[in-house]
């Protein structure tokens, strides 16, 4: 892992200590903002667009093979992935700047349960500034964004935050 990616990683994990020290659930966003326009093809070719997902709840995941908090937190996207595909939950995993060839690789070692997005396959990376991973985006039924969360927080904290779209 270079210093430039171990920056990144630490520097969200810092950002995700700070705020749950301070006693507040780590997760930002009023609500009300419409979620910007974008459109994600995932490597098994299926696109997304705000239209196609008018009335599902999305959480998107920017992530990084690299990423030791990113593989922390597999386990419990998945289990949610698994949980809640059938409440309207579509889980959008936006791998941040690596190739195919090294993400399918990783695939192959460590399958995923939601779809996953190469950097190259969208403009979701660009247009909610992942700048550092993993960060998450939850998106209501209503094309609103429901929150953000930077940094890695493990199962439960994922599952207080998706609670912010009515999934319990």
């Amino acid at each position: 892992m270079d210093l430039s990616k171990s920056l990144r990683c630490a520097a969200a994990g810092t950002i995700l200590a700070a705020v749950l020290m301070a006693g507040a659930p780590a997760a930002d966003g009023d609500g009300n903002a419409a979620a910007p326009r974008f459109s994600a093809r995932t490597l098994d070719g299926e696109r997304f667009t705000n239209e196609s997902l008018a009335g599902h709840k999305v959480l998107i995941q920017f992530w990084a093979t690299w990423c030791p908090r990113c593989r922390a937190d597999q386990l419990a996207v998945d289990a949610i992935t698994r949980e809640y595909a059938d409440k309207g939950l579509v889980v959008l995993a936006v791998d941040v700047g690596e190739s195919k060839r090294t993400v399918q690789s990783y695939l192959q070692r460590t399958p995923r349960q939601c779809k996953i997005v190469l950097t190259e396959n969208t403009n979701l990376a660009a247009v909610f500034q992942a700048r550092a991973v993993p960060l998450y985006v939850l998106i209501g039924e209503d094309g609103r964004i429901a929150g953000t969360q930077a940094g890695s927080g493990g199962e439960a904290l994922l599952r207080s935050f998706i609670q912010r779209v009515g999934l319990r």
